[in-house]
């Protein structure tokens, strides 16, 4: 997703420079949009006024703003798209207080098709008046901004969107295996109900991957799988546990020991498949209605 978000950011004339901890994918994207590919973060930050990241945990986070504080200049913004916990947030946010720098908390949804079209939806968590002189800059990658309250706030905006996209891929696949185990035509099927009432993203844009069978990396298992562990933790702290992130951390653990942690999670599939293969739903005699009572 970072890459297309470099991409759009060059097209508006905002890019500068770009890093990666693997400095061989800077380099390649720095010679395609002829931009600076500086060693370190901390070169990074020197060069510019603002800093969008995008990366995988909530450790990398850390060590991202970590990295990047000796070199921010007061005034400096962080602008970050990472799903982690508000709780991580803040702490990102403490590191760069001191150096007189902003932060937010601008977590994005729409996966690599959003990133690409600049379409994302962004929920951000920071000052207001942070956020305002940010808004150029998340108006080249997104079509949806919003601003949610203080740092956290996008972190927390982003756990509930996580928690709804768990439901939703759950019982698209569901309906997918259901659906196949009636001998349904899918693709005819995936055609009629995307514009049904029961549509939804996900069930447009990754049921086909069910009718395939394939599954390549949109949203990979055991990234959502990393992002509902958020989810349980702040339900945690309020004493509560929420059946769907439950039931949905058991069928990634399925899928991740199985190996598929690195397909899209449309991948549950595979298991909703197998609830039909093992009950034999094909050959069961048609149902019959129950006798009238006397």
């Amino acid at each position: 997703m970072g890459v297309h978000m470099a991409r759009n950011l060059h097209k508006k004339g905002m890019l500068s420079a770009v890093w990666n901890r693997t400095s061989a994918k800077a380099g390649a994207l720095a010679s395609e949009l002829r931009v600076a590919a500086p060693a370190t973060l901390t070169e990074l930050a020197a060069q510019v006024d603002v800093v969008v990241s995008c990366v995988s945990a909530d450790a990398d986070v850390l060590a991202v703003a970590q990295g990047l504080a000796p070199g921010f200049k007061p005034g400096s913004l962080m602008l970050d798209c990472s799903t982690v916990s508000a709780e991580t947030a803040r702490q990102a946010a403490e590191l760069l207080e001191g150096k007189g720098v902003d932060f937010l908390d601008c977590p994005v949804s729409g996966g690599i098709e959003g990133a690409r079209d600049g379409t994302l939806a962004i929920m951000a968590g920071g000052t207001g008046a942070a956020f305002e002189r940010a808004r150029p800059v998340l108006e080249a990658l997104g079509r949806t901004i919003a601003h949610f309250g203080p740092v956290g706030s996008g972190a927390a905006a982003k756990a509930t969107n996580q928690i709804m996209c768990a439901g939703i891929i759950e019982a698209v696949a569901e309906a997918m295996a259901f659906a196949r185990a009636q001998g349904l035509p899918l693709p005819v099927l995936i055609d009629t109900l995307g514009k049904g009432a029961g549509s939804s993203w996900y069930f447009v844009h990754r049921a086909p991957n069910m009718a395939r069978g394939s599954y390549p990396a949109g949203f990979r298992v055991r990234l959502h799988e990393k992002d509902l562990r958020i989810c349980h933790d702040m339900a945690a702290r309020f004493g509560v546990e929420l059946p769907v992130v439950e039931r949905m951390l058991a069928e990634y653990a399925e899928l991740v020991a199985r190996g598929y942690g690195d397909e899209d999670i449309s991948a549950t599939f595979r298991l909703k498949e197998e609830l039909f293969e093992r009950t034999n739903i094909m050959g069961a005699p048609p149902l019959r209605a129950p006798p009238r009572s006397p």
